[in-house]
């Protein structure tokens, strides 16, 4: 390729690179107008504020929390020192130095920051325009006739336009800016290494640690590129001419760990996101900001957390104290399964349906009703069944007799004798659904061709159902299951969270017959409260399985209600060895064996697949799947899925995928199914 065209595709990267400076600086924006953090400043570099959804606000907020806290506790290690300093490299239009000036944080300490010169002329002109933040700086701004670097230089604050890959402009022009390369110095780079080349940012890690003997680093990227959400993160960067080279040749913590140790680093800690907030901010902070806006994106905040890191190293015995420190006590304890050699074959049917919280059931065998979700086209009160005939699967659109509203994370449960109930969901954060649903599919005529509409093929009859007795308070991401006590069918509504409890722990009991809620006994210690769980009817009882619980934390336990002379009683057992713990999954009994497919578990190293758990054994096996005939990234959290047929071991997964943080919304385009005939045989 001509030397020409070479220098325009990096000048145009460059520039690509650059554009993600204005995206980030109008997200800090919003999550500091929304309380998640206090910075007065920011809001002077942008143009038009916008508010972003809750999902980002928080994403900016937690990567903002982990950066203050390496900032304040440098600052503390250092606050008996002559003197010390930040070099903040691709700084973009952060407003680290007026926000520590304002706090008075800067004793003793110089900030410097170095971006590209035309990223450094903006920000310049931006200063020298707005009184407030002009009237931060104790010395003069370069007027702009001037040349060099140097685009501003006050006494604590020093503004460098540089390439940051050209090691010897910037060592020379640092120097001529006064950083004293043997006081302790914090190196923060923010989502900035991963652009550039691998050998380049190698280069950069290499020479801070060479020229300043005491000092920490400070980096927050990317990781886990390989998965599905890691997958879409990478096309997203793509699209934007802006490629993540850094996390093809270091995909994990342990990978970003070697590579500073490898470039020179005495001592290195690297934490995911979700280490950072649950193991390092304190409990009442989390609680501060879970409450700041309506939130229901738990697996899509999971995920990004999992996909990000912050990380510390430092050069000198000294700075050593700085380093980030691991939890006392982890709540994440590392899970790493002991895969069976043999992986579960998927594969894709070529039928267009998508949605995440919808709710499924097996009205007959081939007959699946699905209702509400929200899918690209919105949020759907159209509900759908999936038939199966000679020539495969097809969709129907099907008018429900009775509006049944726009719901999603609701259940739909078989009842014994025919139809099915509906119950809970949420229209949204803020408005829970109460009231149950009768539903009924009526007879449906032969399958006609794949590609036929067919309205009229099933009949959806609607009856809202008028119970007595004490309601359970609305809910969603709940369970309701089908158990059995002297002689009657009880519907069992377990867990799940509404507007004002963020996790639910009760259970309710429903008389299918009477329709009439009722109260009956329950012995042994239940289940935590958790939402996003599973559970299955299981010898007139039922078995309950992962969720998430109020701590934010995945569970793994495996807990029974079974039935006895009284009532229930909650038996809690023992698996071996321990499934990765996980919510947001889905599960069927198929004989003695538990089925767990899919879900969100917080390290992105263990993504849950497959779990087979023999319910009278109390073993365990996890599987992979194999995906390869699938031509999207698999999402398996906020999707539903039957088993089918009882005569073939083959699962049905239906919909699935959501919002992923800034990157775009990912929907399973199509049906997947599921062979288990290895695990079943």
């Amino acid at each position: 390729m001509p030397t020409t065209n070479r220098k325009k595709q990096k000048q145009g990267r460059d520039t690509a690179v650059q554009g993600t400076n204005d995206s980030s600086v109008v997200s800090k924006v919003s999550a500091a107008a929304q309380g998640y953090f206090h910075d007065i400043f920011l809001q002077h570099f942008v143009c038009k504020v916008a508010r972003r959804a809750p999902l980002i606000n928080r994403g900016y907020y937690v990567r903002w929390r982990a950066v203050d806290h390496c900032i304040r506790r440098f600052f503390q290690v250092t606050e008996n020192c002559p003197k010390r300093q930040i070099l903040s490299l691709g700084a973009g239009f952060d407003s680290l130095y007026f926000r520590l000036h304002a706090d008075e944080a800067l004793i003793r300490a110089v900030v410097f920051e170095v971006d590209f010169p035309d990223v450094a002329r903006r920000k310049t002109a931006l200063i020298n325009s707005n009184i407030t933040l002009r009237g931060m700086l104790d010395a003069h701004l370069p007027s702009p006739g001037m040349s060099g670097p140097l685009h501003v230089s006050s006494g604590q604050y020093h503004l460098l336009g540089l390439d940051v890959r050209e090691e010897s402009q910037v060592v020379e022009a640092l120097d001529a800016a006064g950083l004293d390369w043997a006081a302790p110095t914090l190196i923060l780079s923010e989502v900035v290494l991963t652009y550039m080349e691998t050998q380049w940012s190698d280069v950069v890690i290499s020479w801070a640690a060479k020229l300043l003997p005491q000092s920490l680093f400070v980096m927050y990227e990317q990781i886990h590129p390989h998965d599905p959400f890691g997958r879409i993160m990478q096309d997203h960067f793509l699209k934007l001419n802006s490629t993540l080279h850094a996390v093809r040749q270091y995909p994990d913590t342990a990978a970003q760990r070697r590579r500073f140790l490898d470039k020179g680093w005495e001592q290195c800690v690297c934490l995911d996101m979700n280490d950072f907030y649950l193991g390092l901010v304190p409990e009442e902070e989390r609680c501060r900001v879970e409450v700041l806006e309506p939130f229901d994106e738990y697996e899509e905040w999971h995920q990004k957390c999992s996909h990000y890191f912050i990380l510390t190293a430092s050069r000198g015995s000294f700075m050593a104290q700085a380093l980030l420190s691991h939890p006392p006590v982890s709540p994440l304890p590392s899970k790493s399964p002991s895969w069976s050699p043999a992986a579960l074959s998927v594969k894709t049917i070529p039928v267009c349906v998508e949605g995440l919280g919808m709710a499924s059931t097996l009205v007959s065998p081939g007959q699946v009703l699905l209702t509400g979700g929200s899918s690209r086209g919105g949020r759907g009160a159209v509900a759908r069944v999936l038939l199966r005939g000679q020539e495969g699967w097809r969709s129907i659109s099907v008018e429900p007799s009775v509006d049944l509203g726009v719901r999603l994370y609701h259940t739909v449960t078989s009842c014994p004798g025919g139809g099915a109930v509906v119950y809970g969901g949420r229209s949204s954060p803020l408005n829970p659904i109460g009231g149950l649903f009768k539903v009924n599919l009526g007879p449906c005529g032969p399958p006609g061709p794949l590609d036929s509409d067919d309205r009229g093929a099933v009949k959806l009859c609607v009856e809202q159902m008028v119970c007595t007795g004490d309601h359970p308070p609305p809910r969603w991401r709940h369970t309701a299951t089908i158990v059995s006590h002297k002689g009657k069918n009880f519907l069992f509504v377990f867990g799940g969270k509404n507007e004002s409890e963020a996790v639910l722990g009760d259970g309710h009991f429903l008389c299918l017959e009477q329709q009439h809620w009722t109260e009956i006994p329950v012995e042994g210690a239940a289940p935590e409260a958790l939402h996003s769980h599973s559970a299955c009817s299981y010898e007139g009882g039922m078995v309950v399985f992962g969720g998430l619980n109020r701590r934010g934390v995945p569970l793994g336990d495996t807990v029974i209600l079974r039935p006895n002379d009284r009532g229930f009683w909650w038996d809690r057992i023992a698996v071996q060895p321990p499934p990765i713990p996980r919510y947001s999954h889905s599960a069927h009994v198929i004989g003695e064996k538990l089925v767990v497919v899919g879900g969100v578990w917080l390290h992105s190293d263990s993504v849950p697949c497959v779990v087979v758990i023999n319910l009278t054994t109390r073993s365990s096996m996890e599987l992979s799947l194999d995906t390869t005939s699938v031509p999207w990234p698999l999402m398996l959290h906020s999707f539903c899925s039957e088993l089918t047929d009882s005569e073939e071991p083959e699962l049905l997964l239906i919909g699935g995928g959501g919002n992923c943080f800034s990157f775009g919304t990912h929907f399973n385009p199509q049906p997947v199914t599921v062979d288990l005939r290895p695990v079943l045989g």
